[in-house]
């Protein structure tokens, strides 16, 4: 009842009949909020008919949205199109780009833009295009041609512009702007991959570079691929920055490396060149000291002890210089020869002392005897002065008087005084301040007829030395001030490490020493001991830890003597003189690492160390000689070899051998290896050319062979037999390949032999193809005498007198015979059963041969003649002409044969000889 009621009294807008409902939709007043939520409702309706009437009366689009985030349907886009499009209603332009804005439906922006009815309106949906097909379209499509440009101006890819240019036929502003803009794509694009190319070729470039080893022009050549990658006007991608990047830094590398190198070498020169200066310095001193020894008058035992402290003092310095950096030749010899100087003076002076007691004793007793052998035995060197007590004896043994006054003596002081002179021009004060109290002490004892030409001299020269002591005094003031306030500030500052305050008290304390006694006050030293004093007390703990590391240090360096001299004491007959080289250069560098060592002892280890490594350098000459002269032995087998009788193979491998047992042996001395290496690698080179040509020889004529070989394909490919006696052309061309043969390994070799290996099976084929032809039509011609017998064979069966046929001029020797044969068979004619059997053998034979159809019934004879057939082909070669030769031969040799058998067996043999005449030999 309830349905009925609903039927009868319910709202038509909601009748079960769409009908009814599209007519209710009539009556409803969209202006009326309830009509209008009905037609909402109704614009989701399940009919189609009823949503389409629905919607037509809706003409507000922002309500049409809200509904269509609900639901969607093919109707209400469509009103929503023509609504925003303009086609209907009245909804101003603004509001429905507003709407437009809103929207997110590219398929309505694009029938918006081609069917607005508004030139914004359509720009608005065509910006909120972005498929770069619905811009093709619209730049094609559109009818405003503002639209049309705008819509060609935003297609950018390659595709799309050349489908552009293809699909713009109304607008041909947009067709060239397509055309343009492709041509500056492909442009850019060639551009793009010509950079891109350039950018590659400079980075292989740059890597390459990076690879390679510092040269001159290395730096420059970095700088001009720099030069051109950053000459590029397109950004690199982000590999290529990359390997840039690391190619660059490994460049930079190569040359911050040789920099520093260079940096290290010039260092190393610098201080070295500071080494040498020093020790020239200690040279010149020691020289010098000698020399004002030896310009003394007197020789007393404080000079000796002053000369022996100053020359270990030396001799110290010389060697940590020494350890540091190899002095010069001339150096050493200069210093060498000053040492020995020095030990000569120590000795005379050591004799002279063992012998003081003698003199005496010979002076007090005036036995000249006995002072004699006394100076005899000391040996007193003639350029040193003598001691007072030698004086005196060489004086009791010349008689002469006490007195040193004499003219000897005033042009010893005159040479003296020219000495002086030189030394305050150079300003050497020291020495000149010694020389000129030795001069005021004999100047008084000096007679006065020699002393007074020369006062003027020395009061002036006494002047000159006044003058460079007052000079002295007045540059020194202000410096032992400074001196001494330095080295107060140095004591009160605890911030220095020990090893760097060491150091700068130090060089305070030699600065003021070198000051001498210029401007000397006893308050002035007084604070500048106090000062070093404290200095002293605050480094006793790191001094002891310094001295114990000195022991050590020369106890490593005792341990390394020890090692060495055991190497030299029992050295390897086989030792490699790089090894030897090597344990050289690595002692040197531990014996520079086990430094500072205690002063006392540094010069006898030192003096240790260089006879080790004298003996060691000596051990490396000796085994270099030895490998030099083995070296030669290698040269001269080398030679021997050029002129071996063997292949040049058989040389190269045995100079292979040679060049094996040179690297063995090692290297010979620097000069002699390179002579002998030279020599050496240039026969070997003679050698291994003389392989090379060998070699290219062999090349040579493995090519021709190929060439040949191709030839002879080509030729054979192009040649066809034309009967069966060009079988001689095919063995001859055989004869030819297999007088080129081997080929050399390889593909090209493969493939001729595989060509070769076709041709020869398809021209074998063909001649065997001809030989069959040519035995049929050998056969056809025959016929007419294969008739003949036939009807004579019918007349002797059917009772008539046997009579033979004539044979026919052309046959040849086996087909004679099989005439022959013939003729004889009607003269003892056999039964006809055995010459069914005997013509139905050949039958079977020649289908066989032919590859035809054998009956059931023929299959045992077809059995037992394939097994005659293997056992003959065992004993000789059967070809397929013979076999058909033969079965002919049968045929015209089998008789007689009465007509209705040869009626039933002349069809089937014609078919298998038409059969084999035409199917391929295989």
């Amino acid at each position: 009842m309830s349905g009925i009621f609903e039927r009868l009294f319910g709202p038509r807008w909601q009748h079960r009949d769409p009908s009814v409902r599209r007519q209710a939709i009539d009556r409803l007043d969209p202006g009326q909020p309830r009509d209008r939520q009905r037609l909402e409702r109704l614009a989701s309706d399940s009919d189609s008919g009823v949503r389409q009437a629905a919607l037509a009366r809706l003409d507000d689009p922002a309500r049409l949205l809200a509904l269509r985030a609900d639901q969607e349907s093919p109707e209400l886009r469509a009103r929503l199109k023509a609504l925003l499009s303009g086609q209907v209603g009245n909804i101003p332009l603004s509001e429905r780009m507003a709407l437009i804005d809103r929207l997110d439906d590219p398929a309505l922006f694009a029938e918006l833009a081609l069917h607005g009815d508004n030139q914004e309106l359509r720009l608005s949906a065509l910006s909120r295009l972005d498929d770069e097909p619905a811009l093709i379209h619209q730049a094609c499509e559109n009818s405003i041609a503002a639209v049309r440009h705008a819509a060609a101006e935003r297609v950018t890819s390659e595709e799309g512009l050349a489908q552009l240019a293809r699909q713009a036929r109304r607008d041909k502003h947009v067709a060239r702007l397509a055309r343009d803009r492709l041509s500056r794509l492909r442009e850019d694009a060639s551009q793009a991959e010509a950079q891109r190319i350039e950018r590659e070729r400079i980075l292989e470039a740059l890597e390459q570079h990076a690879r390679h080893a510092w040269e001159p022009l290395y730096a420059g050549r970095y700088r001009h691929l720099k030069r051109e990658w950053e000459r590029l006007p397109d950004l690199a991608s982000a590999e290529q920055e990359q390997r840039y990047q690391e190619a660059s830094l490994r460049c930079r590398k190569v040359i911050t490396d040789h920099e520093a190198q260079h940096q290290a070498i010039e260092t190393a020169d610098q201080q070295r060149n500071d080494a040498e200066a020093e020790r020239q310095a200690l040279v010149e001193a020691l020289e010098e000291s000698l020399a004002g020894l030896r310009q003394g008058e007197a020789l007393t035992q404080q000079d000796i002890d002053s000369l022996l402290a100053h020359k270990r003092l030396q001799a110290n310095r010389w060697q940590a210089l020494s350890e540091q950096h190899v002095p010069s030749q001339t150096l050493s010899q200069r210093y060498t020869v000053t040492l020995e100087e020095h030990e000569r003076i120590r000795q005379a002076w050591e004799r002279l002392e063992q012998q003081a007691n003698a003199l005496r004793e010979g002076i007090e007793q005036q036995d000249n005897a006995r002072l004699r052998n006394v100076l005899d035995s000391i040996d007193w060197p003639s350029d040193l002065p003598p001691s007072p007590l030698l004086r005196r004896a060489i004086r009791q043994l010349s008689q002469q008087p006490v007195d040193p006054a004499g003219p000897q003596q005033a042009e010893r002081i005159a040479k003296d005084l020219d000495e002086l002179e030189k030394l305050l021009e150079r300003g050497a004060f020291k020495r000149a301040s010694r020389l000129h109290q030795s001069l005021r002490q004999r100047f008084d004892s000096l007679p006065a007829e020699h002393r007074q030409p020369l006062q003027p001299t020395l009061k002036r020269l006494g002047a000159q030395l006044a003058e460079l002591r007052d000079w002295r005094g007045f540059v020194a003031g202000p410096k032992r001030n400074q001196l001494c306030l330095a080295i107060e500030e140095l004591a009160e500052d605890t911030t220095l490490p020990d090893a760097e305050l060491d150091r700068r008290h130090r060089q305070l304390v030699k600065d003021w020493k070198n000051l001498g006694d210029a401007a000397a006050e006893r308050e002035l030293s007084n604070r500048f001991r106090g000062a070093s004093d404290r200095i002293h007390e605050r480094l006793a703990p790191w001094r002891k830890a310094r001295d114990e590391e000195r022991q050590n240090n020369l106890q490593a360096r005792e341990g390394l003597c020890d090692q060495l001299e055991a190497l030299i004491d029992h050295p390897d007959p086989d030792a490699d003189p790089d090894v030897l080289r090597e344990i050289r250069d690595r002692s040197r560098e531990q014996w520079r690492r086990f430094s500072p060592v205690p002063r006392d002892q540094a010069e006898q280890v030192g003096q240790r160390f260089g006879r080790i490594r004298h003996a060691l350098q000596t051990l490396i000459d000796q085994r270099a000689q030895e490998i030099a002269t083995a070296k030669r032995t290698l040269v001269d087998e080398a030679r021997q070899l050029q002129s071996d009788t063997g292949t040049a193979a058989q040389r190269a491998e045995q100079a292979k051998g040679l060049q094996r047992r040179w690297r063995e042996l090692g290297r010979a001395p620097k000069g002699e290896e390179q002579a002998l290496w030279r020599e050496f690698r240039s026969l070997c080179d003679t050698i291994f050319a003389a392989r090379e040509s060998e070699r290219d020889d062999r090349a040579q004529r493995t090519r021709d062979h190929l060439d040949a070989m191709q030839a002879l394909i080509e030729r054979l490919d192009a040649w066809q037999p034309t009967s069966s006696h060009d079988a001689s052309v095919l063995e001859q061309a055989i004869a030819e390949a297999e007088s080129l043969e081997p080929l050399p390994a390889g593909r090209r070799s493969d493939g001729m032999r595989r060509r070769w290996t076709g041709i020869v099976r398809a021209r074998r084929e063909r001649l065997v193809q001809l030989s069959l032809s040519e035995e049929i039509q050998r056969w056809q011609q025959l016929r007419p005498l294969l008739d003949r017998h036939l009807e004579a064979d019918a007349r002797q069966l059917e009772g008539h007198e046997a009579t033979p046929v004539e044979a026919m001029p052309e046959l040849d020797d086996d087909m004679l015979t099989a005439h022959e044969q013939r003729n004889a068979a009607r003269q003892e004619p056999i039964p006809a059963a055995q010459v069914a059997e005997r013509l139905g053998r050949l039958r079977v034979h020649l289908a066989l041969l032919a590859g035809g159809r054998v009956e059931r019934a023929d299959e045992p004879l077809r059995l037992a003649i394939q097994v005659e057939r293997i056992n003959e082909s065992r004993e000789r070669e059967l070809s397929k002409a013979g076999e058909l030769h033969d079965i002919l031969c049968g045929i015209l040799a089998t008789g007689p044969v009465p007509p209705s058998l040869w009626s039933r067996e002349a069809g089937e043999l014609d078919n298998h000889l038409s059969q084999l005449a035409r199917l391929p030999v295989s």
